[in-house]
């Protein structure tokens, strides 16, 4: 069994597109520009919110200053709505307390941004002991790059890459895992289509929490 667990948040623990594109949705609607089908947003998300906003931008206006300037109004609105339909996907709550009841440490490495990461992770999970929850920060580069696995590992003190797995739905995901030189679970309940999770050839594929507890037991 590893000592440290990372789970990435969106996609992996909880189901936030819904809020994701309503948030998105609602500030689109307000500079007058088209909206989406929420079932698009899984195409846009990934990456950090700013790199959401600018996807959903129509082509001609889509950039990442037009993005910047709309994204105090894109926070305001979605720390008040982040957990209006957000939930966590069947299981991952029982994992995360079985893991803690062996003594595992457990952290969060996420491109949301840090406040919204730290209160959706204390609403949904308040009895899970969290050993880091860390998202995105300024003067931090987001996945995938592996600054984010490094800042964990000195907060938990695992400093052993062999003690460590990564779990995460996305490439972005097993790619971070892959630059952090750490073994990847993909989970097949994500935002990411099944088929395109295997391009990464990530090290473990779990299709169910039951599944992943096995990984993550063994």
């Amino acid at each position: 069994m590893k000592k440290l667990v990372i789970f990435d948040l969106d996609g992996t623990l909880l189901d936030t597109v819904l809020d994701l594109g309503k948030c998105c949705n609602h500030i689109l609607a307000n500079e007058g520009y088209p909206t989406h089908p929420i079932d698009s947003y899984y195409a846009f998300v990934g990456n950090g919110i700013s790199k959401l906003i600018e996807r959903a931008l129509p082509p001609a206006t889509a950039s990442a200053e037009e993005a910047a300037r709309l994204l105090p109004t894109f926070r305001s609105y979605y720390d008040i709505h982040k957990a209006d339909e957000t939930r966590p996907y069947d299981g991952l709550t029982a994992l995360l307390e079985k893991l803690q009841s062996r003594g595992v440490l457990i952290a969060i490495a996420s491109n949301k941004y840090q406040k919204a990461t730290e209160e959706l992770i204390g609403h949904f999970f308040p009895q899970i002991a969290f050993a880091a929850v860390l998202g995105q920060r300024d003067g931090t580069p987001i996945k995938p790059h592996p600054a984010i696995v490094h800042d964990i590992m000195e907060m938990t003190g695992v400093c052993h890459k062999e003690q460590i797995i990564y779990v995460g739905d996305s490439l972005v995901d097993m790619n971070t895992a892959k630059n952090a030189g750490v073994e990847s679970v993909a989970v097949t309940w994500g935002f990411c289509p099944k088929e395109r999770l295997t391009e990464f050839c990530p090290d473990n594929i779990a299709h169910s929490a039951q599944e992943l507890e096995q990984i993550l037991m063994r």
